[in-house]
């Protein structure tokens, strides 16, 4: 078996329906990061988890289950939350709880819940054309709603207190911002599934942030990363035949990142050498370049 698998219609619906996935993903995990929520990119997929176990024991597609729970626990993590202690402890309680329900649902269902354990381990090599159609809609979706709020956004994961103080919604921006992350975490589930969709979220975010700190640079890292992961995991999955496409993302991912993580310290380090040679020697010099570097990181933050 070569490369001729690649022209077969699954690997091809499995192809772009992944993509449209990690563009989706890899954005809304910079995000993610930035805003100290990774937990919650933990949690979601678990609660999904449960929804779909609930749809299938009302009789109902699971997907249907999983979009209605990450939802819906993504609003309460906005609304029970806001202080990154207080946030934490509410994720791990509606998680828990969660779990339990799902536990509960699947003992009471009397069938063989193949569809609720293919949402724990992906099934984006099985995808339809259909499930694609639905998939590219809700990307785009989630890409239009983040282009809208993108500067506002940016604004408040950044310092939500100066955006606070400038009459940004702010709580109502994490709370859009938690739908949209459920919304992108119920379509990776079709490519990871459940137990490892964190690898599609963090995983381009986290080393691209490694390797750029412009916002804007480090997002179209993510997205070239995320894009690269998935197409290789695919790939390799197709022509390996036995091994899960999740296997080979998660792989990828932590191979690219281990070493970018053990590496960057050396140029962030050569980097913070050059600042410090060209740093200010007096006061009133000293307070004109934070003052300058202040300005630009504000413009930054609502330009890009």
């Amino acid at each position: 078996m070569g490369f001729e698998i690649l022209q077969a219609p699954f690997i091809q619906n499995a192809l772009l329906a992944g993509s449209l996935i990690a563009v989706a993903a890899a954005i809304i995990g910079y995000f993610l990061i930035v805003r100290g929520l990774t937990f919650t990119g933990h949690a979601l997929p678990n609660i999904g988890f449960a929804g779909a176990a609930g749809a299938v024991l009302l009789g109902v597609d699971p997907v249907f289950g999983l979009f209605a729970f990450t939802i819906a626990a993504g609003v309460g993590i906005a609304l029970l939350g806001k202080e990154v202690r207080e946030r934490d402890i509410s994720i791990g309680i509606l998680m828990t709880f969660a779990l339990g329900l799902g536990l509960l649902f699947l003992s009471l269902y009397s069938g063989y819940a193949q569809r609720v354990y293919s949402i724990l381990f992906g099934t984006i090599l099985g995808i339809s054309q259909e499930d694609v159609l639905i998939t590219a809609l809700m990307s785009l979706l989630v890409l239009i709603v983040l282009f809208v709020l993108f500067r506002p956004l940016l604004f408040s994961s950044l310092d939500p207190d100066v955006a606070e103080a400038r009459g940004i919604p702010v709580r109502l921006l994490a709370a859009l911002f938690l739908v949209l992350v459920a919304v992108t975490i119920s379509m990776a589930i079709q490519v990871v599934g459940a137990l490892l969709v964190f690898t599609l979220l963090i995983g381009p975010a986290a080393t691209a942030i490694r390797i750029f700190h412009r916002p804007l640079w480090a997002i179209v890292c993510a997205v070239v990363l995320g894009l690269c992961y998935t197409w290789l995991g695919i790939v390799l999955a197709a022509l390996q035949g036995d091994w899960p496409v999740s296997f080979f993302i998660a792989t990828i991912s932590f191979a690219i990142y281990l070493p970018v993580r053990l590496l960057s310290p050396l140029w962030l380090g050569n980097r913070s050498r050059k600042q410090i040679a060209r740093a200010p020697e007096t006061p009133a010099q000293l307070e004109t370049v934070t003052a300058n570097e202040a300005a630009t990181t504000m413009q930054e933050a609502t330009r890009s």
